[in-house]
């Protein structure tokens, strides 16, 4: 199976409708898109927007390369969620839980040829992922109970780890799925400095680093990036995995990220005959499902997706050393006002939104917890839902001293219209529908909205770095273990997007509050990594389900169907909500149309 990094941490997900397999438009023209190598089996899929780095411990984005080049000792399968082996062969608990030993398997490589040990994985923890001067956001998963204490990693032998950990800790043995990375290239990008006393890793591997340096031991590598075009992934000759017959994987030899900003042209390049894989969105659903026998595809649904889309307000209050605030002081009283951050989910027509974009091919979401996961809390069973209520959203906004002026805008107590700019990312008619019904539906309740696509890497340096913006509409990826959004809830956390602390080496802030509710969720996302009793630990993200729709940090949208047309000479498709469209890319076979 593909590596479980991916799921094991909450990543910014491309918002199209397509969420993993998001697509656009390239300066290509379509029938270029296949390599000149067409005698090998090969595969094109598309992706929205360039890579952003090669370097996994910064990387915090969805779709990434990582998820092909890499393995960590375990995986998730990506249709059940059930933990299988990777690197690592077997694994043994101690009887108090505080100990897992793993043994990994024979003779490993990596892509380079070089033998792949318990060194390896032992310099991955302590000297990456570890590593306060690193900033990565690994370790918010692995952080353990109220002192945040990381767990101790030791090489037994050239095939055995220990990992200990002061307390038991629930997702102990699904947070080792990060990926392991290669002591013999890395170690000495770790132990020097630049110039300004920062690890060189920092600024190593970065989308400009020759494909040959970039070394891994996942199922593919990387061959050539081209910016803007294609990122062409080659079979890894020393990948460990062989089929039943003893025949090496994957099958595929050559594996094409097609870079695409604009999904009227992925269809376009699909229909062509020169995409392989597209994820599809409501919006075309109808048309493909009719050219479906003649264009020789199949279209999959693979139930709910596991990522969440919603829209967010900067709650942060902090300022720079300079005194230059974040947000404007005006609009951020707006967005720390609890019944504001309410009448706007109760504004947001979310069922039309069904109807209208996803054709009905889409569940209200009300959760940060994904619905394949058994700690989901469904409204059913107790948590709050804001449906389509502009009364009641005008008489929060009334309550808590906004008025209307003679002409229907809304403004503050001090007279202020109240105006925001919401920030979405480029290519996806899907996104740029969504956004443009919210502020249809918020001009219905006097607020003036101002849209702003820009590009994904772009909009994430502002969430991540600046950390200057006012409102924005995005996912984040989903999945089984809850923890696994650590790094969201955490108020430490390098995903805290609506009250984001700066991360290592960013600058300074100052006057940022955390309230105390964010306070809450912290501790019982803490709580409940601690506790091993499957009822009490349900009980406890339940809790952390219901604060959060109380308090609408994120406003909660859609969850739409996943949805895949793949070409019919691709063999061994699985799609699912939970590992997307190609999570077992290394099974995949190309065989001649019939």
């Amino acid at each position: 199976m593909i590596s479980a990094a991916v799921s094991l941490l909450r990543r910014w997900l491309l918002v199209g409708f397509s969420l993993l397999l998001a697509s656009g438009l390239s300066a290509c023209n379509p029938d270029q898109l296949r390599t000149n190598a067409t005698q090998v089996p090969e595969l094109v899929a598309p992706t929205l927007g360039d890579p952003k780095t090669f370097n996994y411990p910064l990387n915090q984005e969805s779709p990434n390369v990582f998820t092909y080049i890499y393995e960590g000792l375990i995986t998730e399968n990506g249709v059940t969620g059930e933990i299988e082996p990777a690197l690592a062969e077997s694994w043994k608990f101690s009887a108090d839980k505080k100990q897992i030993v793993f043994t990994l398997r024979e003779h490993l490589k990596w892509s380079d040829g070089q033998p792949l040990t318990a060194a390896d994985v032992v310099f991955t923890y302590n000297s990456i992922f570890f590593n306060n001067q690193i900033p990565t956001d690994a370790r918010d998963v692995l952080r353990i109970g109220t002192s945040r204490a990381l767990p101790h990693v030791q090489q037994l032998d050239q095939r055995r780890i220990e990992f200990t950990v002061p307390e038991p800790f629930a997702p102990f043995l699904r947070s080792t799925g990060l990926p392991i990375l290669p002591e013999h290239v890395l170690r000495p990008l770790v132990e020097t400095v630049d110039s300004d006393g920062k690890p060189r890793l920092l600024s190593a591997w970065g989308t400009n680093t020759p494909p040959e340096q970039i070394i891994c031991n996942g199922p593919f590598m990387i061959e050539r990036y081209t910016t803007s075009q294609r990122v062409i992934f080659k079979r890894n000759p020393y990948y460990w995995r062989h089929d039943e017959q003893g025949q090496p994987l994957p099958y595929i030899e050559r594996f094409v990220w097609q870079i695409v900003e604009s999904t009227d042209t992925a269809l376009l390049q699909f229909r062509s005959g020169s995409l392989d894989v597209l994820n599809i969105s409501p919006l075309t659903f109808s048309l493909l499902k009719r050219e479906e026998q003649r264009g020789k595809f199949t279209i999959y649904n693979g139930g709910p997706a596991s990522g969440t889309t919603f829209i967010s307000f900067n709650l942060n209050q902090g300022h720079r050393p300079n005194g230059q605030p974040l947000v404007d002081p005006i609009k951020s009283r707006w967005f720390n006002t609890l019944a504001f951050r309410q009448a706007i989910a109760y504004a947001i027509d979310r069922q039309t939104l069904i109807n209208n974009i996803y054709r009905g091919l889409g569940e209200l979401q009300n959760s940060p917890i994904s619905v394949q996961s058994p700690y989901y809390l469904s409204p059913d069973q107790g948590l709050r839902v804001y449906n389509y209520d502009l009364e009641k959203a005008k008489n929060l906004l009334k309550k808590s001293g906004f008025r209307y002026s003679n002409q229907g805008q809304l403004l503050d107590v001090q007279g202020n219209r109240v105006r925001f700019t919401l920030l979405a990312n480029t290519g996806s008619r899907t996104a740029e529908a969504i956004c443009a019904q919210i502020k249809q539906d918020l001009a219905k309740i006097g607020i003036q909205v101002d849209l702003n696509f820009i590009n994904f890497n772009v909009l994430v340096d502002k969430l991540s770095n600046s950390l200057e913006w006012e409102c924005y509409f995005l996912g984040f990826t989903g999945g089984v273990e809850p923890n696994d959004g650590a790094n969201i809830w955490s108020p430490e956390g390098g995903l805290h997007t609506f009250n984001q602390k700066p991360q290592a080496g960013q600058l300074p802030l100052v006057g940022r509050v955390v309230t105390d509710w964010e306070q809450e969720i912290g501790q019982l996302y803490i709580q409940g990594a601690q506790e091993l009793d499957e009822t009490k630990r349900k009980a406890i993200y339940a809790k952390t389900q219901k604060i959060t729709q109380e308090y609408l940090p994120f406003i909660y949208l859609i969850n739409p169907l996943t949805l895949a047309a793949v070409r019919n000479h691709v063999q061994g498709v699985q799609v699912s909500g939970l590992g997307g469209t190609l999570w077992n890319i290394q099974q995949l076979k190309i065989v001649a149309d019939s």
